[in-house]
């Protein structure tokens, strides 16, 4: 057995933690269990392992899925897996500080000017990215926020990496576009607000549906929020 293979994960090296991208996009150095550089067939065997759990994650629970069915998706062995993930939960945890790793492609609408009627196109294309990341990642999401919420420290990291650019984002907005008016508004305060509905509709709004919302029903309601609450005015 490789000598740090029941390292735990948040002990671990950021080379050995980190996927292909960092949080600025910069190519991180890639590591099996033992702490050997991966080469191109290596990091390429590593993300269908990746790929296969998701796909896996999308049809069942974590504690559901199996290495075995995962290295056959996969099309290579169980031993390959403990090559590079101490188990599958592991192998969730490096999706999960992907998708969070991606966050910032989402927040380009935050980069806009919110004023007028331009400003609620940006609340809806923001709304847009935020459902459509939970669509593509859901599962691993999903599991990153129970696990964060149930103590799991290393996913609780990865949430915090994945929320605070969207709070910093939308507090710095409600700066820009109220300028010093509303004292009893505190932008942080109200960035997290907005972060947290944007993330729990994004999350369920496939439930709702039940209820007669529709997804364009939700973009729209949520973009009316976000727009009023970071402008202090009501869309024209």
């Amino acid at each position: 057995m490789p000598a740090n293979r029941e390292r735990a994960p948040e002990q671990r090296t950021p080379e050995q933690r980190t996927p292909e991208q960092g949080p600025t996009g910069r190519t991180m150095r890639l590591v099996d269990q033992s702490g050997r550089p991966l080469g191109p067939r290596a990091v390429a065997t590593r993300r269908r392992l990746l790929e296969a759990t998701e796909a896996l994650l999308d049809e069942r629970r974590v504690r559901e899925v199996s290495v075995v069915e995962i290295a056959r998706r996969a099309g290579t062995s169980p031993a390959t897996f403990y090559q590079y993930f101490k188990d599958v939960e592991e192998a969730t945890l490096e999706l999960a500080r992907e998708a969070a790793a991606r966050v910032h492609e989402a927040l380009e609408p935050l980069r806009r000017d919110w004023r007028g009627a331009p400003g609620l196109d940006a609340a809806r294309a923001l709304v847009e990215a935020f459902v459509r990341r939970w669509d593509e990642h859901h599962a691993v999401l999903l599991f990153t926020n129970v696990a964060a919420e149930q103590g799991d420290r290393r996913f609780r990291k990865v949430r915090i990496q994945a929320m605070h650019p969207l709070i910093d984002a939308l507090a710095a907005k409600v700066r820009e576009t109220r300028e010093g008016r509303d004292a009893g508004v505190h932008p942080v305060a109200a960035a997290a607000a907005l972060a947290s509905i944007l993330e729990r509709l994004a999350a369920y709004h496939e439930e709702l549906e039940s209820l007669g919302v529709e997804r364009a029903d939700l973009v729209e309601t949520v973009a009316h929020m976000l727009h009023q609450t970071v402008t202090g005015k009501a869309a024209p």
